[in-house]
């Protein structure tokens, strides 16, 4: 029966020892990526001597945190794990990031070294038989003695098969040089970017005793800056027909980059929520002071310094240091929610390029049964845009990211995501709807200046929005439009009772901002009249904005 043994370590700075060190060889195997940074897990299996060892693991990414270091191993007999160090270390004066990939630009280039050779011996053997071919024909004769006019059609035909199969053969040798060249100019533009010249690694030392010798596996798990992911989404609408009811399909995606220093190469891949560069705890919050300014020092006395103005309070992210700055069937990923997390782990074994390159995964998707809608601010535009709104159904939050809306298998344009949490309706927008006219026209305005006795002005507007549905089927369309707002007593807004009552009087909580929501019939047209009038002192002028 194996032996496990686990250990949570901080880095601590292990002083001399007369242990054997083993340098081991480590692969990465595990990565749990964040919103701002990844967890790491490496494997290694050693050969351990009797006694005190130190275990090496050299050249990993500067940027792992000490304090996250976590160490656990497993053998055929009971062994411990004590002290971990981390020292920085020379990086190597010339790095390769993708061994296999610098291998097959190296083969291709010899290829095309061996290939222009040839081309040049080619083009040399065309240019003599050009010469051969512009000789007089006293020089073609053995003899030196004009060649017989006899021999001339025999001449004629060495001539232009040699010609024509070197021009042959330096026409494929061209295809074949353009070839290479796409080639390696392929590779070039995929080869990652080496981190620079001497760029320091790190070493972790892990000091440990065994009672016996024997072999075991070690993971080394730790916290690395230089990598995040965001989340992406599609959204695939089929809008329906008469007999055909709507469906909406929301596809989660996760787009993960990683400038770690180390290659991730066939790992096992989880995306979580939990951002970790964050405090682990609230800011403590201080108490907020105010008191009377300080008279003003007596004449003759020496001058004081201007009183200070009363501080704002700290934010939380004022007294925090900044974070570090940490796209067939598609396979998707197991999803985890816990009660303050969610999880995401991808299927197979993934790859992912340490130059920044992006890379998107399939997380999960939902067939959901949306409610469409209409939605018009002729205001500011005069166009109807499709709605879908349906409730996240799902276990785990929809963070908040981009969109790429398509509507009956059309890519129509992009959106944004807030957060949503289960339960909570979502709301997206699918792009214009030519089917339904609006217009907004200003149908009266009436400026009424003080009279002899007046001290006050007006302005009276007026304005009438029209909405026609020209769908064969009925639509549900909600119009918004708004009034000004009023910042001080002195200005008066006063809505007239011609104005079409609104079905919500404030949208979204925005003063002012009203809304028109009616189902509408095929072909059917509705009326939207809002007026109101304005008033301020006369001696005053205003503004809209």
């Amino acid at each position: 029966m194996r032996a496990v043994f686990v250990a949570i370590v901080l880095a601590a700075i292990a002083g001399p020892s007369l242990a054997a060190d083993i340098e081991a060889a480590s692969r990465v195997d595990t990565v749990t990526v964040y919103p701002d940074g990844a967890s790491v897990t490496r494997r290694a299996s050693v050969t351990l001597p009797s006694g005190a060892s130190t275990i090496i693991l050299k050249g990993l990414p500067p940027s792992i945190d000490p304090a996250s270091i976590r160490v656990a191993g497993e053998g055929s007999a009971a062994f411990v794990i004590g002290s971990v160090e981390t020292r920085s270390v020379p990086g190597d004066p010339r790095p390769v990031i993708d061994a296999a990939l610098e291998e097959k630009l190296r083969a291709l280039r010899d290829r095309r070294d061996a290939a222009a050779a040839r081309f040049e011996a080619t083009d040399r053997r065309r240019a003599m038989i050009r010469r051969y071919a512009e000789a007089g024909p006293e020089k073609l004769s053995p003899e030196a003695k004009p060649l017989d006019v006899a021999q001339w059609p025999g001449a004629w035909d060495a001539v232009g098969s040699a010609l024509a199969k070197a021009n042959e053969d330096l026409r494929l040798l061209t295809v074949e040089l353009r070839g290479l060249d796409e080639e390696i100019a392929a590779l070039e533009r995929a080869r990652p970017k080496p981190p620079a010249p001497g760029a320091p690694r790190l070493d972790v030392s892990i000091a440990l005793e065994a009672p016996a010798a024997m072999t075991a596996s070690m993971t080394v798990t730790y916290r690395v800056t230089g990598a995040q992911w965001r989340p992406l989404y599609d959204a695939r609408l089929d809008t329906g027909g008469k007999d055909r009811k709507p469906s909406l399909e929301l596809v989660r995606r996760a787009e993960i980059v990683q400038r770690t220093g180390e290659p991730w190469t066939d790992v096992v891949l989880l995306v979580s929520t939990v951002r970790v560069a964050r405090s682990g705890g609230a800011p403590d919050l201080a108490s907020w002071r105010v008191d009377f300014v300080a008279p003003p020092a007596l004449a003759g006395r020496a001058p004081s310094a201007a009183p200070m103005p009363a501080p704002g309070p700290r934010s939380a992210d004022a007294e925090r240091k900044p974070a570090e700055e940490a796209p067939a069937q598609e396979q998707e990923a197991r999803v985890e929610a816990g009660a303050f997390q969610a999880s995401f782990a991808v299927p197979g074994r993934i790859t992912i390029p340490q130059d920044g390159s992006p890379k998107a995964f399939r997380i999960s998707s939902k067939a959901v049964k949306p409610d469409l809608s209409l939605k018009t601010v002729p205001v500011l535009d005069p166009t109807a845009y499709l709605e879908a709104a349906f409730v996240n159904e799902e276990d785990a939050p929809l963070l908040p990211g981009q969109v790429a809306i398509h509507r009956d298998g059309i890519f129509v344009g992009r959106t944004a995501l807030a957060m949503v949490a289960p339960g909570d309706k979502v709301r997206l927008a699918f792009g214009a709807d030519d089917r339904v006219k609006v217009t907004r026209v200003p149908v009266a305005r009436r400026e009424e200046e003080p009279g002899f006795l007046g001290s006050s002005r007006s302005d009276l507007r007026e304005f009438k929005t029209v909405v026609k549905n020209l769908h064969d089927f009925p639509v549900r369309i909600a119009v918004q439009d708004r009034v000004p707002v009023a910042d001080n007593t002195a200005i008066t807004v006063e809505m007239l009772s011609r104005t079409t009552p609104p079905t919500e009087k404030v949208v979204d909580d925005k003063r002012g901002v009203m809304g028109w929501t009616y189902d509408y019939g095929p072909g059917e047209q509705k009326e939207i009249l809002i007026a109101y009038r304005l008033k301020w002192p006369a001696d005053r002028d205003i503004r809209l904005r």
